[in-house]
C-alpha cells in the first residue's frame, strides 16, 4: 500500500480527517510525480467527460520508472509485460486509506485544480446556442429563403460556435434587429446601429457588421464583400449610407438647375466633360434635371468613350459603375425617362430588372438578340453566381443560361455610341421606346 509514512499505524483505524496543507504536500509526493502524470490525466479526463471512475486504465509501453511508481502506490508488484494496467477503485482505496484524499476526484483536483464538467458545459452551450438561434428567428425576414440560407451557413461554417465561445451571445439577436430595419432609405450607418442596438458604433467593427453583411449578400444574391468599397456598395443596396462623400455617380452631359450643383452640371455638359457628383452634394444642393431622358450604363469605359468620341453631342448619360449607389438612385429618381443597360451577367440582369421595377426604366440594348450577337462576337468569360430572370425579355435569361457566358458592356461600345450620338441619324431611331 502507499509507502513513505502514508499508511495508518498497525492496529489503528483508517484516518478520516487530515490537515489539508499537509495532506496535499504528501499527495504531491505520492501521486504528483512525472511517473504517474499519465494516471492523473486519465482520471481527470474521465471526470471531465462524466465517465465513472471504475474499471481499469492501461498504459502501453510503460517504463520501468512508471511500473515502480505504481508498485509503490498500490503496495504490490506491478507485473510484467509491455503494458501497465491499474484498477481505479484500488487507487482510490489506497489514497483514502492513507488519509491523502477522500476519492480520486479530490486527489486530482488537489493536484491540478478544479475539473470542468464537460457534460454540463456542453448542455449549457447547447442552451446558449438555442437561445441565440431563437433570438435570430424573431427577425421579420425569418420566413425568407435568403434568411434561412444565411443562418444555415453561419451554423455550418462554425461562425455561431465561434461567436458563442468568445462570449458574443447577443450577436445574432443584434443582427436580426439590424435586418429588421432594412431596407431603409438613405439611413446613415451610425443611425442604423443606434436604432438596432442602442450603440452608434456597433456596426463600425466586427463581428456584427460582418455577420449582417453576409445576410445582405444572401438577400441581394451577390458575393460577400471583401473590400471596403464592396461593403459600402452592399450597405447602399439596402438603403444604408456609410459615407455620403464616398457615394457617387458619374455623369456626362446631364444638365440641371436649382442650385450651384445644377450650374456646375450644366457648364460641364456644355463642354462635354464628365462630372462626378456625391450624395452629399445632392443632399445639400438639390437639383432639377433639365434632361427629358437619361441613358444609363454600367461601366466607366462606356462613358469615357462617349466623352472622347462625342463630347457635347452625347445624350445625357449616367454611369452606375457597377451596382447603383445611393447617389445614383437619388439623382436618377428625378429623371422622367431612363434608358438602362448593364453587363450581360446575372448581376447586370438583376440591376436592370430592378430599374424597370423601380423607375419604369426602358431596357437599352438588353434583349436576347443583343446578347447573342455580342456573345458570338468574341471570347467571353463564364457566368458566375445565381441565375436571374429577365422579365422584359424571357429569352435573354434563357439564352444566358444556355450559353453560360457573360458579356461585358465594353463589347457593345460601338453600338452604344451610335445610340448616344445626338447628331447621328441613328439617334432618332435610338429614342424609340421599342429599342431594347
Amino acid at each position: 500500500m502507499v509507502t513513505g509514512g502514508c499508511s495508518p499505524r498497525a492496529g489503528q483505524p483508517p484516518r478520516q480527517e487530515w490537515e489539508p496543507a499537509v495532506a496535499v504536500e504528501r499527495l504531491r509526493r505520492v501521486l504528483g510525480g512525472p511517473e504517474l502524470s499519465w494516471l492523473v490525466d486519465r482520471v481527470r479526463t474521465r471526470i471531465a467527460r462524466g465517465a465513472p471512475l471504475d474499471g481499469v486504465v492501461t498504459l502501453t509501453s510503460a517504463t520501468p520508472a512508471q511500473r515502480q511508481a505504481i508498485s509503490r502506490l498500490l503496495g504490490r508488484p506491478a507485473g510484467h509485460g509491455t503494458s501497465l494496467s491499474v484498477p481505479l477503485p484500488t487507487v482510490a482505496a489506497a489514497l483514502r486509506l492513507a488519509g491523502l484524499a477522500a476519492d480520486l476526484r479530490d486527489a486530482v483536483e488537489s493536484l491540478a485544480g478544479p475539473i470542468p464538467d464537460r457534460a454540463a458545459e456542453r448542455a449549457q452551450f447547447t442552451l446558449r446556442r438555442e437561445a441565440a438561434w431563437t433570438a435570430a428567428m424573431t427577425c421579420r425576414h425569418a420566413d425568407q429563403d435568403w434568411f434561412t440560407a444565411w443562418l444555415a451557413e453561419l451554423s455550418a461554417d462554425g461562425t455561431i460556435t465561434r461567436l458563442l465561445r468568445s462570449g458574443r451571445d447577443q450577436t445574432l439577436a443584434q443582427a436580426a434587429a439590424v435586418l429588421d430595419q432594412l431596407p431603409a432609405s438613405e439611413l446613415p450607418l451610425p443611425a442604423l446601429a443606434e436604432q438596432a442596438t442602442g450603440d452608434t458604433k456597433a456596426l463600425s467593427g466586427p463581428p456584427l457588421p460582418t455577420v449582417v453583411l453576409r445576410a445582405l449578400a444572401r438577400w441581394h444574391a451577390v458575393e460577400p464583400p471583401t473590400t471596403h468599397a464592396a461593403r459600402r456598395t452592399l450597405w447602399e443596396m439596402s438603403g444604408v449610407i456609410m459615407d455620403d462623400l464616398a457615394s457617387q455617380v458619374l455623369l456626362l452631359n446631364v444638365r440641371a438647375s436649382g442650385s450651384p450643383l445644377g450650374s456646375w452640371l450644366t457648364e460641364s455638359a456644355a463642354l462635354g466633360i464628365p462630372f462626378r457628383v456625391t450624395l452629399h452634394q445632392l443632399t445639400t444642393m438639390p437639383v432639377t434635371l433639365d434632361a427629358g431622358e437619361i441613358w444609363v450604363c454600367e461601366n466607366p469605359a462606356v462613358l469615357r468613350a462617349a466623352a472622347a468620341a462625342l463630347g457635347p453631342r452625347c445624350a445625357p448619360l449616367a454611369c452606375t459603375e457597377g451596382i447603383p449607389s445611393a447617389a445614383c438612385h437619388r439623382l436618377l429618381a428625378r429623371a422622367r425617362v431612363l434608358r438602362w443597360r448593364a453587363d450581360f451577367d446575372w448581376t447586370g440582369v438583376r440591376v436592370v430588372a430592378s430599374a424597370i421595377s423601380q423607375y419604369r426604366a426602358l431596357p437599352w440594348r438588353m434583349s436576347a438578340d443583343d446578347y447573342l450577337d455580342a456573345v458570338g462576337d468574341g471570347q467571353s468569360e463564364a457566368l458566375k453566381g445565381a441565375a436571374a430572370n429577365s422579365p422584359w425579355d424571357d429569352r435573354l435569361a434563357a439564352s444566358m443560361r444556355e450559353s453560360g457566358q457573360a458579356v461585358m458592356e465594353e463589347r457593345l461600345i460601338h453600338l452604344l455610341l451610335r445610340d448616344l450620338d445626338t447628331g447621328s441619324p441613328a439617334a432618332s431611331v435610338a429614342t424609340s421606346p421599342g429599342l431594347s
